[in-house]
């Protein structure tokens, strides 16, 4: 792990110092004098100004650097900037850099898995696109975990596979959900998850999520178990509140097909949840071709899972 704080002090600082060292320096001033306006020791100043610190060369060479380095040096040489005022301004730059461009690349290049994140992102963003996305994956995970402890999921999960999905805040789209590669299995009578979950990777459960969330639902995440008239019963008796939705568009959400698919599971589970708005579960009873199949809704991943997993728990 390395922090962005680390890149701006290995690779910025001792750059930008020689850089404004050396044109300090060009503009006539002694070496005490540039000491007192860096905060750095005369020795300091001497590495820095004869080339004796090493540079970045892209920081060097980028044209707002050497900018800010001309403009600040100008300022600190003939009095009308402070060391205050440089400070800033020198800041102001950093803050810019750290923001998808110079820093935030020489961060990623120390730190490869950062490259694996597509999009541009503010590291010290608190809502950035990368905390949220992490934020999902490490609550899928946690999931997971208490699904595969549990001995008794494994009897829950139907022929088709089951999967624990979780939604970005702002979800639209299939590829702002979560979820496990390939799908959970029953593999002689354990839970087997086949690689860690990806974001875009189901359509069968991430489909009803969306579909329940566009019609008004707060529900941020959704496994799908096995259907039985039992399940559906105990699931109500562990206090949830179970609807029954209509299977033809939970059929073509399995499909995984265009944008009729996703109207049609948007109609079916908007007109379950309209006369129970407050259900955490959904269900369909199958149809031909349709595998039965009961979705457990809440608030994230993991949450959703400590109530699968009480669940298989109440009927194993």
């Amino acid at each position: 792990m390395k922090f962005i704080e680390e890149v701006v002090v290995e690779e910025f600082l001792p750059t930008y110092r020689s850089l404004l060292a050396a044109d300090l320096r060009d503009r006539g001033l002694t070496q005490s004098e540039v000491a007192d306006l860096l905060g750095i020791s005369q020795s300091a100043v001497s590495k820095y100004a004869t080339g004796a610190v090493e540079v970045n060369g892209r920081v060097a060479g980028d044209e707002r650097v050497r900018e800010l380095v001309a403009g600040v040096g100008q300022g600190l040489a003939s009095g009308e900037l402070s060391r205050v005022g440089a400070l800033a301004e020198a800041e102001v730059l950093v803050r810019q850099l750290e923001q998808d461009d110079l820093l935030a690349k020489l961060h990623e290049a120390a730190f490869p898995p950062l490259a694996e994140y597509e999009g541009g992102f503010d590291v010290h963003d608190p809502d950035s696109g990368l905390r949220a996305s992490e934020r999902v994956l490490s609550s899928v995970r946690q999931g997971l975990r208490t699904l595969e402890e549990s001995p008794a999921f494994a009897a829950l999960v139907p022929a088709v596979g089951s999967n624990l999905v979780e939604a970005l805040p702002e979800a639209t789209h299939v590829e702002d959900v979560a979820a496990v590669p390939g799908r959970i299995l029953d593999v002689k009578g354990r839970a087997a998850v086949p690689a860690d979950p990806e974001f875009g990777v189901s359509v069968y459960v991430a489909s009803v999520l969306l579909a329940a969330r566009r019609a008004g639902h707060e529900a941020r995440a959704a496994c799908n178990v096995r259907y039985t008239p039992a399940i559906v019963e105990a699931l109500a008796g562990l206090g949830r509140d179970p609807v029954e939705f209509d299977a033809v568009g939970e059929a073509a959400g399995a499909g995984g097909a265009g944008q009729g698919d996703a109207d049609d599971i948007d109609t079916a589970v908007a007109d379950a949840l309209a006369g129970a708005p407050d259900a955490d579960v959904l269900y369909q009873t199958g149809g031909f071709g349709v595998e039965p199949i009961v979705y457990v809704l809440g608030p994230d991943a993991a949450t959703v899972a400590g109530r699968v997993r009480d669940l298989a728990e109440h009927v194993r």
